[in-house]
């Protein structure tokens, strides 16, 4: 039951980085989900730390690469920006893991205050601000194309379940992942 647990969440880590575009829609753990995912597909080993509901020492994410170690701290906020507070309680965490300020990379869907983003650079964090992650994503999204014109399509979801469009004005390219549970689960689980 539990490696069943373990499939379904890598799935679903999976498919947050192909088929979501509104990243204000997923939850914290979603937002973890994702950044980590990202990580992975830029060639990082990822290590999922954070918790929901319990501490998790201000880590999310330990991610190494090449024998190199960086921690990652995730906010999925967007209503207001990160301020200089939560750079600084980051900065103790590094400071407690033994780890220098450009070992850590803070990511958030809204962006930084001027103050925070000054002590970030003082202390060498790395910031990822919405932009950056948008374009960061877009850079290792892989695509279902469309069965009509080839062109990507995009996720959606109605009250009849989740479907596939094309993103081509005019095109009517659409694929109804409820009525085809097999290619849906290929497309899901695909890495």
């Amino acid at each position: 039951m539990g490696w069943l647990v373990v499939q379904i969440q890598a799935r679903d880590r999976r498919h947050l980085v192909e088929w979501t575009s509104e990243l204000r829609r997923l939850t914290a753990e979603e937002f973890e989900w994702l950044v980590g995912e990202l990580f992975r597909r830029e060639g990082w080993q990822v290590s999922e730390t954070g918790r929901q509901g319990g501490p998790d020492g201000n880590i999310d994410l330990e991610v190494t690469r090449d024998g190199g170690r960086k921690v990652v701290q995730c906010k999925r906020w967007d209503s207001w920006s990160v301020g200089v507070s939560e750079i600084r309680e980051f900065a103790g965490t590094l400071l407690r893991e033994g780890l220098r300020g450009d070992l850590g990379v803070f990511v958030t869907l809204s962006g930084f205050t001027p103050q925070a983003i000054t002590e970030a650079e003082a202390i060498g964090l790395a910031l990822v601000d919405g932009g950056a992650l948008y374009q960061r994503i877009e850079k290792v999204r892989r695509t279902e194309p469309c069965p009509i014109c080839q062109a990507p399509m995009e996720l959606g979801r109605s009250e009849h379940g989740w479907w596939l469009r094309c993103t081509v004005r005019g095109c009517r390219g659409k694929r109804d992942l409820g009525g085809d549970p097999g290619r849906a689960v290929e497309i899901l689980t695909a890495a």
